[in-house]
């Protein structure tokens, strides 16, 4: 009964918080009253001892919920915690419980003042970083700005270089057209030897260039080869690059001839005559016919000798072939008599074996040469072509 009407009491104080926190004050107040007549009345009595736990741990809830519901109220309520029927009566179950809401309260505000300051750390923190990824972002869009109209610059640099030795040609082939004094002879004569001179420069800064280059390439091929003395692969590779460096030098060589062939017969082609005569179109054209006759016979008479000899050949082979039979006849026949002789049937038919893969290469070897010819007929075609 007693445990019934402390929590109807306050259930209903814990209602009256809500309105009025001096309200809830005098509330408590008659309330702990009405507890303390009651254990003044039957003071001896061992189910009020528990009673009495029991009321203390619901007071502590209560307590505790009031004083977290009363602390946001202004300072001018202070006062009224002051007439706290608790701290009146002065007992000591109240004091405690006072000091463990006061704790439990004092707790409850530095954890959420932490949490606060938590939170407000957390957020200067995030804003910072969020400006200092704003401005590496813009940081980088500007290098990359920057490294983009360096760009444009040294192109354009370039552009204007060119368009001034442009320029500079042009402004000299003007002077020289409207040079009176002077025939058009006069300044080709000078620009010619203008270019021969570079070409003399040329040729010496390459014989130059070759003095110092051959010894530091055999000294980079000496060190190359103690490198890789140990791996064979690497010096297979070495070899081979070798190899293409020796096919591009002479590749390089027969390009420098072709252009000095090139250049003397333009040359010659400049010092001709510009319309060539008739006569000269019909004896080409003469020769090319005469040409075209001893062509034909030609072909012709090589057809015949290839003729004649496949006909030769195939005629040995069956010759051949017909030796063969006998003579294999033969030695078998004495191989089943004598050892001897089936030593010599197996030199006969090891004999046999060896110069059919000699005449099968020899033919492959004359198949790979017709096609080689025929490629190469066909690269020369393109190359006439291109």
């Amino acid at each position: 009964m007693l445990v019934r009407f402390l929590v109807e009491r306050f259930s209903g104080s814990s209602e009256a918080v809500k309105f009025s926190a001096k309200g809830n004050v005098g509330m408590r107040q008659n309330n702990f009253e009405k507890i303390s007549e009651y254990f003044a009345q039957e003071p001896n009595n061992e189910e009020v001892d528990l009673n009495l736990q029991k009321v203390e741990a619901i007071l502590k809830d209560l307590r505790v919920d009031e004083l977290l519901e009363s602390s946001s109220l202004k300072t001018d309520d202070a006062p009224v915690a002051v007439n706290d029927p608790l701290r009146v009566h002065d007992m000591p179950q109240t004091e405690l419980f006072s000091e463990s809401t006061a704790e439990v309260v004092e707790s409850r505000s530095g954890a959420s003042e932490n949490e606060e300051t938590a939170d407000q750390k957390d957020d200067e923190h995030v804003s910072t970083s969020h400006k200092e990824s704003k401005i590496q972002y813009e940081a980088e869009n500007l290098l990359s700005q920057e490294k983009v109209l360096k760009e444009e610059l040294g192109a354009s640099a370039l552009q204007v270089q060119h368009l001034e030795e442009e320029f500079g040609l042009w402004k000299a082939a003007a002077d020289m057209a409207f040079d009176e004094s002077h025939p058009m002879e006069f300044f080709l004569e000078q620009l010619n030897k203008q270019v021969d001179a570079k070409k003399h420069n040329i040729g010496e800064l390459e014989s130059q260039w070759d003095t110092f280059r051959n010894p530091l390439e055999q000294k980079k091929r000496s060190l190359e080869e103690c490198l890789y003395a140990n791996n064979p692969g690497a010096q297979e590779k070495l070899q081979k690059l070798r190899d293409i460096e020796l096919d591009i030098q002479f590749t390089l060589s027969e390009i420098r001839k072709r252009e000095e062939e090139h250049l003397e017969l333009s040359a010659d082609l400049r010092k001709q005559p510009k319309v060539a005569s008739r006569r000269s179109y019909t004896e080409r054209i003469k020769e090319i016919t005469k040409n075209s006759g001893k062509l034909d016979t030609d072909i012709e008479r090589i057809l015949r000798e290839t003729r004649e000899l496949q006909l030769e050949s195939n005629s040995l082979q069956e010759r051949l072939h017909r030796t063969y039979a006998v003579v294999d006849e033969i030695v078998f026949r004495e191989a089943k008599k004598n050892p001897v002789g089936r030593q010599a049937y197996r030199l006969l038919t090891s004999i046999h074996e060896s110069f059919e893969q000699i005449s099968e290469k020899i033919l492959s070897t004359d198949r790979i040469r017709r096609e080689m010819a025929d490629h190469e007929k066909k690269l020369a075609a393109m190359a006439s072509r291109s």
